[in-house]
C-alpha cells in the first residue's frame, strides 16, 4: 500500500480509531507500528509493551503493528490479550520505554485502533499527528527488533487486589461484557470475599449480548435485572477494553460518573486533606461544589483520558474522573484510568459503610439533569457546528466556558455542547435546579443546534426522548 493512501482521519485527538477494512487496513497497522517505533527510537527508547483487546481483528492488527515496530528497530514485549489498564501496568512492571494497546474501546465490533504511550505518558494531539507526518514522509527509522512474550495478568490482578480492604463480604454482579476485562474479572472474583456473579464472562469480539459501552443505560439492563432478582449489593459493568465502568446500586439504579466521583472524592480527601481532584466538563456542578466543601481543590478540565492524565501530572491531582466512567487514581495507585482498580476502591467504600450503596446514593446532592446526550452528525461537521455555536454565544455576551466545546452558564443552570473525539457525534448535557429550568436549557441548546444546521428530527431524537435523572 502506498504511503500516500494512508487515511489521516483515524488519527484522533487522544488515540487512533478506524473501521477495519475501510478506514483502517492491515497495511495501516504496519505503517503505524513503523511510525510509532520511529518515535520511540527518537525519544531514546527501544522496548515497547504490546497488548490487545478481544476484537476479532485485534490479533491480525497486533501482528502487523508488531512487525512495523520491529522494522523500526524497536523490541516488542507482547503481553497478549487483556484490558487497556493491564497494558499500562505492564509498562511499569516490565520497565518498558513505551506501550501500545490494540483496542476499539467502546465502539462497535468493526472498529479498532491504538492507544499509545512513551515514557509512561499517553501521546495525544500533535504527537499523534507526528505519526501521520512520518508515514507521509516515509521518514522511518530502521532496524531489526525482536519479540519477547511476557505474562503479566497474574501480577496485574494481584496489584489490584493489594488495595482491597473489604470490611464485610459483598454480593456483586460483574459484567465485563465479553470484552478484554473478562480474564482479569475471573481472577479477581475468585479471590475476593463474598458472592460474585459474573455475566458475559467469555471474551467474544462480536459482543453478542450487548454493546460494550456502560454509559448507555440499555447496556446495563441485564446487569440491573440480575442485581434486583438476586438481591445483590451492587453491579459493575466494563467497556470493551476495561478502562471505563458503569455501576448499578442495590435498587437497580444507575450511578453515573459524577455521582461515583463524589464517593471516591470523600474517601481520597479523608486520606489526603486538600488534595486536587479533576473532573471533565460534562460533570455536574454539584461535584465541583462538593469537592470544595470537603476541603479539596476541584479543577474542571477537558474530556479525554490522555488530556486528563496530562493535567494530573501537571497539578499533582490525586484523583480524576470523567462522566464516561474513566476513573484515575494517583492516591495509592499509578494515576492511569483503570476501571478494575476503581471497582475495588468502590467495593471498599460500600463494605465499610453501614449503609447500602443506594443509601449512599440518596445522600448525594439533588439536581435535575440529563445523562450524556449524543447527537448524530457527520465527522467533518461536528467541530464546525460547535465553533459556530460558540461564536454566536460569545457575540451575544453569554457566559461561556470554552476549554472543551462550550459550557454555557445561565440563571437556570448550565448546558454543554462538544464534539466527540472518538465518534461521529456531538455530545451534550444539561443541568438545572428544577424541571422547568431543565426544559428551558434543553430548548436553548436545541435552538443553537438548529441555528447551526442540525436537522430538527435529529435534535428532537436527542433532546426529546432522554430521561431526566435526579442527584448529581
Amino acid at each position: 500500500m502506498a504511503k500516500e493512501k494512508f487515511n489521516p482521519e483515524i488519527l484522533r485527538e487522544y488515540d487512533i480509531r478506524g473501521i477495519v477494512g475501510k478506514t483502517l487496513l492491515m497495511e495501516d497497522a504496519y505503517l503505524l507500528g513503523q511510525a510509532f517505533g520511529t518515535l520511540v527510537r527518537k525519544s531514546g527508547g527501544r522496548s515497547v509493551a504490546l497488548c490487545r483487546d478481544g476484537r476479532l481483528s485485534s490479533p491480525q492488527i497486533s501482528r502487523a503493528f508488531s512487525k512495523g515496530l520491529r522494522h523500526a528497530g524497536a523490541d516488542v514485549l507482547t503481553v497478549g490479550l487483556g484490558p487497556t489498564p493491564m497494558l499500562y501496568f505492564a509498562e511499569h512492571h516490565l520497565g518498558t520505554d513505551a506501550g501500545a494497546m490494540i483496542t476499539g474501546s467502546h465502539n462497535p465490533p468493526d472498529y479498532n485502533g491504538f492507544k499509545l504511550t512513551i515514557g509512561g505518558k499517553t501521546i495525544y494531539g500533535d504527537e499523534i499527528q507526528k505519526l501521520g507526518a512520518i508515514i507521509r514522509d516515509g521518514s522511518f527509522s530502521s532496524g531489526a527488533g525482536k519479540v519477547l512474550r511476557r505474562s503479566v495478568a497474574g501480577n496485574y490482578a494481584m496489584r489490584i487486589l493489594q488495595d482491597a480492604d473489604l470490611a464485610r463480604p459483598l454480593s456483586v454482579a460483574w459484567d465485563p461484557g465479553n470484552g478484554a476485562a473478562c480474564p482479569i474479572v475471573e481472577r479477581l472474583t475468585k479471590r475476593l470475599p463474598g458472592r460474585h456473579v459474573v455475566l458475559n464472562g467469555d471474551v467474544d469480539g462480536t459482543f453478542p449480548n450487548h454493546h460494550p459501552d456502560p454509559t448507555l443505560p440499555e447496556t446495563l439492563e441485564q446487569l440491573r435485572e440480575v442485581v434486583l432478582s438476586q438481591n445483590l449489593d451492587l453491579g459493575i459493568a466494563f467497556d470493551g477494553d476495561g478502562d471505563r465502568l458503569g455501576v448499578i446500586d442495590n435498587k437497580g439504579r444507575v450511578l453515573w460518573g459524577d455521582q461515583l466521583m463524589m464517593l471516591w472524592s470523600e474517601e481520597v480527601l479523608r486520606r489526603q486533606p486538600g488534595a486536587t481532584i479533576i473532573a471533565d466538563v460534562k460533570t455536574s456542578q454539584s461535584l465541583f461544589d462538593a469537592i470544595e466543601r470537603m476541603g479539596g481543590k476541584p479543577i474542571m478540565w477537558r474530556t479525554g483520558h490522555s488530556l486528563i492524565k496530562a493535567k494530573m501530572r501537571e497539578t499533582g491531582a490525586q484523583l480524576a474522573g470523567e462522566m464516561s466512567g474513566h476513573i484515575f487514581f494517583a492516591d495509592r495507585y499509578f494515576g492511569y484510568d483503570d476501571a478494575l482498580y476503581a471497582t475495588i476502591r468502590l467495593l471498599n467504600i460500600v463494605a465499610r459503610s453501614p449503609r447500602s450503596l443506594a443509601d449512599l446514593r440518596d445522600r448525594l446532592p439533588e439536581m435535575v439533569n440529563t445523562p450524556e446526550l449524543r447527537i448524530e452528525c457527520r465527522e467533518q461537521d461536528k467541530f464546525p457546528i460547535v465553533d459556530s455555536v460558540k461564536s454566536r454565544l460569545q457575540a451575544a455576551g453569554a457566559a461561556v466556558n470554552d476549554i472543551d466545546g462550550v459550557r454555557v452558564q445561565t440563571a437556570d443552570g448550565w448546558w454543554l455542547l462538544r464534539a466527540s473525539n472518538t465518534q461521529n457525534v456531538l455530545v451534550a448535557r444539561c443541568e438545572a435546579n428544577d424541571e422547568a429550568g431543565l426544559s428551558r436549557l434543553k430548548h436553548a441548546l436545541g435552538e443553537q443546534l438548529s441555528a447551526s444546521g442540525v436537522p430538527p428530527a435529529v435534535i428532537s431524537s436527542a433532546l426529546g426522548e432522554d430521561e431526566e435523572r435526579t442527584a448529581a
